[in-house]
Formats: C-alpha cells, sequence, structure tokens
C-alpha cells in the first residue's frame, strides 16, 4: 500500500513537472503584443510594387516588450492566377532588442515578379512570445503598363547664373553656395498626365528630416524654391520648375539669406538660413493615379 501511494506521488510529481513545462513553452497570454502605426506600404502609402524598382516601407513600432525580428512577406492568393509562382520574404534582426523604433525601409521587388493583385504581410515578433501580423493587398505591376511612370528628367543646379550641376553630373563638388548666393534648381517631371504637384526645397540635415512623398512636407523645416502645379495634361505630358506659382518664368531662384521662401512662408525658426549641410529635395506627386516620386541631392551653405 505505501509502496503503492508512493508511485502515486512520484507520478503527480512529474506530471505536474511536465504540466509546468507546457505552460512556460506557450505564449503568456497576459503579454501585450507589438503594435504598429504611420504604416505606409508603397510611396505615399499606394500600396503598389513596380517590378525592378525600389520599394518604400514605413512603421512605427512599439514592442510588447522587446522585438525580435522584422519580417516582409509578399504572398500569391489562392483566389488570384498568376502567369507563374514567385513568393517573397524579407527579415531584418537589427530591430532585435528594441522597444519602439521606426522601420523604415526600401528594397527592390524582383523584376520577375509575375504581375498581380499579392498579400503583403508586414509581421512583428516580440521577446514575450506575441506576435503582430498585418496583412493588406498589394498590386505588383509593370512600368509599361502603368497610367503614367514620373521621371524626373532633367535637374540643373546655377550659382550666380553659372552652371555647377548637370543631370546627376557634379560639375563643381561640393555644391557650395555663400550667403547672398542666388541659387536656381531647374528640374522637369516627364510622362505624366492628369492632375499633380511638383515641389523643390531645401532642408538642413541637421533636423534629420527627410521627406519622401509631398504629403511629408512640412513646412515649418523646409525652405520652397519652386512649386509647380499641373491639371488635365494629356499622356505623355511634361512640366518643370521653370515657372513660378503665379505662372512666372524664372520661379526657381532663392538667393542664400533671403527672408521668405517660394511659398512666401518667412524663413525662420527650424529652417533658418546657416552653415551647414543641406539637401536640395525634389518631390512630385500625381493626384490622378497616385503616384510619387522623389530625388535628393546634397549641397553646402555657408553662411557666415
Amino acid at each position: 500500500m505505501k509502496k503503492t501511494i508512493g508511485l502515486i506521488s512520484i507520478l503527480m510529481v512529474v506530471l505536474g513537472l511536465a504540466i509546468s513545462g507546457c505552460k512556460k513553452e506557450q505564449p503568456d497570454t497576459a503579454a501585450v503584443k507589438p503594435t504598429a502605426d504611420n504604416i505606409e506600404i508603397g510611396y505615399a502609402n499606394n500600396k503598389r510594387a513596380i517590378r525592378g524598382r525600389d520599394f518604400h516601407l514605413n512603421a512605427d513600432v512599439i514592442a510588447g516588450n522587446k522585438i525580435t525580428t522584422v519580417i516582409v512577406q509578399i504572398l500569391q492568393k489562392a483566389d488570384r492566377t498568376y502567369s507563374g509562382n514567385w513568393k517573397f520574404e524579407l527579415t531584418w534582426e537589427e530591430f532585435a532588442g528594441v522597444k519602439n523604433t521606426n522601420v523604415h525601409k526600401h528594397f527592390t521587388v524582383p523584376n520577375e515578379a509575375p504581375e498581380g493583385i499579392y498579400d503583403f504581410v508586414f509581421i512583428v515578433n516580440d521577446e514575450n512570445g506575441t506576435r503582430l501580423e498585418l496583412r493588406e493587398e498589394l498590386s505588383i505591376i509593370d512600368a509599361a503598363n502603368m497610367p503614367v511612370d514620373p521621371l524626373i528628367d532633367r535637374d540643373i543646379f546655377l550659382r550666380n547664373g553659372t552652371m555647377i550641376y548637370y543631370m546627376n553630373t557634379y560639375v563643381e563638388d561640393p555644391l557650395l553656395f555663400k550667403k547672398n548666393d542666388s541659387f536656381t534648381a531647374r528640374t522637369q517631371i516627364k510622362q505624366i498626365q492628369g492632375n499633380g504637384v511638383l515641389y523643390t526645397a531645401l532642408i538642413n540635415r541637421k533636423l534629420k528630416y527627410f521627406p519622401e512623398t509631398v504629403d511629408q512636407l512640412d513646412f515649418s523645416k523646409c525652405v520652397i524654391i519652386s512649386k509647380v502645379e499641373h491639371s488635365g495634361l494629356s499622356a505623355g505630358s511634361s512640366i518643370s520648375t521653370l515657372r513660378n506659382m503665379d505662372g512666372v518664368w524664372g520661379g526657381d531662384t532663392i538667393e542664400i539669406g533671403a527672408g521668405k521662401d517660394a511659398a512666401g512662408n518667412t524663413i525662420s525658426g527650424l529652417k533658418a538660413w546657416e552653415t551647414g549641410q543641406y539637401d536640395l529635395v525634389i518631390l512630385y506627386h500625381n493626384s490622378s493615379y497616385n503616384i510619387s516620386v522623389h530625388k535628393s541631392i546634397p549641397i553646402s551653405i555657408q553662411y557666415e
């Protein structure tokens, strides 16, 4: 009898340990899951990817405890037909051990990706065993099949009327401007139609502010050199910053030290003129087709 009781006791202890071990392997049901905000899937959050082109992803993530991995998957949908089987996955471990972070990534969607509608899956795994999984539809298209394919065709910089930069070629490097110099930034966007807007702006790098779409523009942080809007353009049209907001030629020039920018905003506060490293940012958004392009070119200003 004593042996039986002892055996039962041992079995109960073993069973208790096994149950305890199983519990430890399971995520804590009370653990807080990661969250994500300010999510942008594609430029201007258009949820579109172009084969062989740069793709933009942004999300502000807060972990329940700490992040282990961030994963992106592009998966074919079961109810769709494609020209071939294809899937895509990226894992970023650089965010491991971080509580709050901005996931801002650029990557290329391969040329071999079949056109179609996909599931775009954004995953954040947490140290506490929980997992955030967001799923959105993503269109993958070929550039040849886009209604518009905006291209920054010409970007030319002049200092006091002399060319110092021409279409990705540094005639002078670095691009240095001094107080009272005139800065001309001429840009052309082609292969467009419908409605849209083009901005060129100067932004001090110390602000660590790098807008990639028009809707990200913060006028308290940037000096606007030009703004050009268009509407009702036919296919294959182009626009240029050679006209200012009133349609007058030459509206793409600003004096280093000017009191106001081309939008009429006072140049003070965060964007006040000073010596330092700047970026000339070109931003175009086509509102008819929700397509954006951007470019950033470094310049230097000596303001003493």
